[in-house]
């Protein structure tokens, strides 16, 4: 990336470079234009008092100095605008310069915190965090680019184990900030330097912890495959208007996973195909406004998702292919006035689902085959 980056740095040193031609073959050549002009400019305006003149009567010989006149103004006219066109010129000159200055230097500060990232000190990483969140606040052109290399660290295989071999002194610090950077760039969507709207891949993705609460996602964001290891992980208060969240294959094998309080207006989240053998996805108090929560052919072994008191005003809960071999799903208080909630092909080899305290004045359910759960 960085090799692409600086290749388009140095097209653009000479994208912007004029083509001038010598000042001893423009020299003649506007004096030669300017004479040419000049006589044609004379000879017209000659014509014109000539004919004025002749229609006096009695008729009157033409006054040399009225033409002589005529011809200069208008050419001290037509220099005037040439002026102000050479001016604008000028100026575009040096915006250019002045835009490829900054190009260069944008670019140089993107390849020294890319080098930074890749450096074997925490401390050193940790600077190339800030230096790459500060570049993306100042390069709106390349934003995705810097929020894109941000992800593909946390991509990175990591070993959460401090006592693992594998462990790296200083990681979890490092990545931690990476996720404390995104959410303070998703709290206020209308400032010019929010990535609310921008797209962030964390894909086989390793998490220990993390908080990206009351964040507004406008975008994508993916989490597929990814593996959720301990710690907690937090979207309280986030508000998913028309973006996705995609978990589809993700392992969720201890810690929680928090959605309380979450709106989901219009956006959708999957976990389709992922693996609950273990902790907690709560869905608290969430509220679905017209958006879906998909576990489709999703694997219960155990844990907890949990639905207590949501609201579904016109959105969707699918378990339609889930595989339910331990752990409980709970929608204990939820309240629903309209929306869907399905476990169309779903199996039960064990595990709980459950409603108490549940209100459905309108919502449709879809069991399948399978015998009702408890307070349905």
């Amino acid at each position: 990336m960085a090799v692409s980056l600086r290749r388009k740095r140095e097209a653009l040193r000479g994208r912007y470079t004029p083509n001038l031609w010598p000042v001893w073959i423009v020299a003649p050549v506007a004096l030669r234009a300017a004479g040419a002009l000049g006589w044609v400019i004379y000879h017209y305006a000659y014509d014109h008092f000539a004919q004025a003149a002749a229609g006096q009567k009695p008729p009157k010989p033409v006054n040399i100095n009225d033409p002589l006149k005529a011809t200069v103004t208008a050419l001290t006219l037509i220099g005037a605008v040439l002026a102000g066109l050479y001016a604008y010129r000028k100026q575009l000159l040096a915006e250019g310069d002045a835009h490829r200055a900054d190009a260069s230097q944008l670019a140089d500060r993107y390849t020294t915190a890319a080098e930074q990232l890749g450096h074997d000190q925490a401390a050193v990483r940790l600077a190339g965090v800030y230096a790459l969140s500060r570049l993306a606040d100042d390069w709106a052109e390349q934003r995705q680019v810097c929020i894109d290399v941000l992800c593909a660290y946390l991509r990175i295989p990591y070993e959460p184990d401090p006592t693992a071999p594998e462990h790296k002194a200083g990681e979890q610090e490092v990545r931690q900030t990476i996720i404390r950077v995104i959410r303070d760039h998703l709290q206020k969507p209308d400032v010019p330097t929010a990535w609310c709207k921008y797209n962030f891949n964390f894909t086989g993705a390793v998490f220990d912890g993390g908080s990206l609460s009351t964040s507004h996602f406008r975008g994508t964001v993916t989490f597929a495959d990814a593996t959720f290891s301990g710690g907690t992980v937090t979207f309280a208060d986030a508000t998913f208007s028309g973006g996705t969240v995609d978990f589809h294959d993700a392992t969720f094998s201890s810690g929680t996973v928090y959605f309380r309080h979450a709106e989901f207006g219009g956006g959708t989240v999957t976990f389709v195909g992922a693996e609950f053998g273990g902790g907690t996805v709560t869905f608290v108090g969430a509220e679905f406004g017209g958006g879906t929560v998909a576990f489709g052919d999703a694997t219960f072994s155990g844990g907890t998702v949990d639905f207590h008191d949501a609201t579904f005003s016109s959105g969707t809960v699918d378990f339609n292919g889930a595989e339910f071999s331990g752990g409980r799903v709970t929608f204990g208080g939820a309240t629903s006035s309209s929306g869907r909630v399905t476990f169309g092909d779903a199996t039960f080899s064990g595990g709980t689902v459950d409603f108490p305290g549940a209100t459905f004045s309108g919502t449709s359910f879809d069991w399948g085959s399978l015998p009702l759960p408890t307070g349905a």
